[in-house]
């Protein structure tokens, strides 16, 4: 496998979604930038809830649509999830102060990442959600040896 290795899934549903998030739980380490790619409802969130879900949280988990980013301090790690959908201008990232989230002991889970240009940090895997006729298809992306070295451990 090199760096730009891709797996590729079929969800049928919600349940299917949670179920990916969590099998990626198991193999999850930090440093790691994951950009999260998909329409308006393809299921991002619900992705990370069953990633959260599988790292052993049990509290809420919710779209960080409004409040730009929520952090969950885990046991190994400190997972935050940002979402830059409201970003008028990419100068919102550096005015927000989001480099201060990212260290070698976070993942940071990334949703409309282009929202945030040249500020966003380059993605260590991207996993594109895209709606089907009858539920999801996943798609899984490395695109650095951290990536590729996680898809791996991922898959194994």
């Amino acid at each position: 496998m090199n760096d730009g290795a891709t797996v590729s899934r079929f969800l049928p549903d919600e349940d299917a979604t949670l179920q990916l998030g969590a099998s990626w739980a198991k193999s999850l380490t930090a440093p790691l930038v994951v950009y999260l790619q998909g329409d308006l409802g393809a299921g991002k969130t619900t992705f990370t809830r069953g990633l959260l879900r599988g790292l052993r949280h049990s509290g809420a988990v919710k779209s960080p649509t409004y409040a730009i980013v929520e952090s969950y301090p885990l046991a190994d790690f400190t997972l935050h999830h940002f979402d830059l959908y409201r970003f008028a201008s990419p100068e919102e990232w550096e005015d927000a102060g989001l480099d201060d989230l990212f260290a070698d002991n976070c993942v940071c889970l990334i949703e409309w990442p282009q929202q945030g240009g040249g500020f966003t940090p380059a993605a260590d895997i991207t996993v594109s959600l895209n709606h089907s006729e009858h539920g999801r298809n996943a798609t899984v992306s490395a695109h650095t040896t951290r990536g590729r070295q996680n898809l791996e451990a991922w898959l194994n």
